[in-house]
């Protein structure tokens, strides 16, 4: 397996850009079923997920070309409504087919994606909005059975225990689009994700108002045509690279990306006192003296501080003074790349939903393991600040979600080098 050896040596400089934002690219790739039209997507990241996707489209009776890097031409002119198991375990966003499968083939079989390390991620909301659109949906051994023949336009609440859904509100969405009648619904997801989905669905000839707001109106029609898209900058990657900025003291513009995607994010980190210079389409993290502020954060839906920015801010508070506090309110067990920052020296302990963190600690190089996509950029932000080696093991997580991650941080100065856990020395193997 593949493992990061990565080495803190001082301040990291230069410009670095943002590339196609993961999560808004799945649910587009899926969208492209609901249209027998081919659909052009651009700025697509070349992630391990992507791939996945493509898989599972392709499987279905999709075509799929790539003209050029990070781009796609997919066309969908006969397609069955069946992903299976074996391809939809591979990842959790792949459940974003059964949306589009229900309205173009008026039917879905798809399996139920498995658990995840972060917590659950149940699709009850998911299956609630479909039965809201008047649709039979029946769970059977391991498969969600969807028979949409009478699906209606109608009126919609998807809030859950912990506020929208994300990917739930992308499937209704998609399905309402195709839907008759007209489709109210509330309590919508208003990630910058979703707005991206919608905009390519309105390009598509879906009727959607109310887009961005926790409130949308989906009018149905009887047919989406072709359209090019291009995806949205990824404000996860981007923030994970003003960070690496901040907690080197460096000078790091990070281009591509709207600051006004990261609003909470940009906020929290002002009032810990980082100086940044804010343009249309970048982010500059400036050096500075002394030691920044703590501060507390706690994780919510859009526009609220965004869970997937959670544990590179933890890493961050490592190294300032005094005590700060996370509390996670998205996904209970986010918390599993704490005692890997332990190992580093952190003073961490966690509090029911809560890391408080005290700062101004001695990081240490360290042999240490990745549990999902953010903690391995927390755990690689880190070592940045850390005195010595870390050896990153399980980086197929980071994968995931950060495309070329490595040359992106090498070229501003990082020492971080891809290698295989076979070069790892023996004693840290053993430990």
């Amino acid at each position: 397996m593949d493992v990061f050896k990565v080495s803190g040596n001082g301040p990291l400089n230069g410009q670095i850009k943002v590339g196609g934002a993961k999560n808004a690219a799945l649910p587009i790739l899926a969208a492209t079923l609901l249209t027998d039209e081919t659909v052009v997507l651009r700025n697509v990241p070349d992630l391990s997920d992507m791939r996945f996707m493509l898989e599972i489209l392709r499987h279905v009776g999709a075509e799929t070309v790539q003209p050029e890097p990070g781009v796609w031409e997919i066309t969908s002119k006969q397609i069955t409504h069946i992903a299976p198991y074996d391809l939809v375990r591979k990842m959790r966003a792949s459940v974003c087919l059964l949306g589009p499968l229900v309205a173009r083939m008026r039917k879905a079989e798809v399996s139920i994606p498995g658990g995840c390390v972060i917590g659950p991620r149940p699709i009850d909301l998911h299956i609630k909005g479909l039965k809201k659109l008047n649709c039979q949906v029946e769970i059977a051994n391991g498969y969600v059975h969807v028979d949409a023949s009478e699906i209606q336009g109608g009126p919609i609440f998807l809030g859950g225990r912990s506020g929208s859904t994300v990917t739930g509100t992308a499937n209704i969405v998609m399905a309402a689009t195709l839907a008759p009648g007209t489709t109210r619904l509330e309590c919508a997801a208003c990630e910058p994700e979703v707005v991206d989905l919608c905009n390519m669905l309105v390009k598509m000839g879906a009727k959607i108002t109310g887009i961005g707001s926790p409130e949308l109106v989906i009018t149905g029609v009887e047919k989406l045509h072709g359209c090019e898209h291009s995806v949205i900058a990824d404000r996860i990657e981007a923030g994970t690279f003003v960070i690496a900025g901040a907690i080197t003291r460096g000078d790091v513009t990070v281009k591509g990306i709207a600051p006004k995607l990261l609003g909470a994010f940009l906020d929290k980190l002002e009032e810990a006192g980082l100086p940044m210079e804010l343009g249309e389409d970048y982010i500059r993290v400036l050096p500075y003296e002394g030691s920044l502020k703590t501060v507390d954060v706690v994780t919510l839906p859009h526009p609220g501080y965004p869970t997937d920015l959670q544990a590179q801010l933890g890493a961050l508070m490592t190294q300032t003074e005094g005590l700060s506090i996370i509390t996670e309110r998205i996904y209970p067990n986010r918390f599993m790349h704490v005692p890997e920052l332990q190992r580093m020296g952190a003073d961490i302990s966690i509090e029911g939903p809560s890391a408080i963190i005290k700062g101004a600690t001695k990081l240490s190089g360290a042999p240490v393991m990745a549990s999902d996509l953010r903690a391995s950029a927390a755990l690689i932000l880190a070592a940045f600040a850390a005195v010595g080696d870390t050896w990153i093991q399980r980086i197929y997580h980071l994968d995931r979600g950060y495309e070329r991650f490595e040359q992106k941080l090498s070229a501003i100065g990082a020492k971080i080098e891809r290698l295989k856990d076979t070069d790892m020395p023996k004693e840290l193997l053993e430990d």
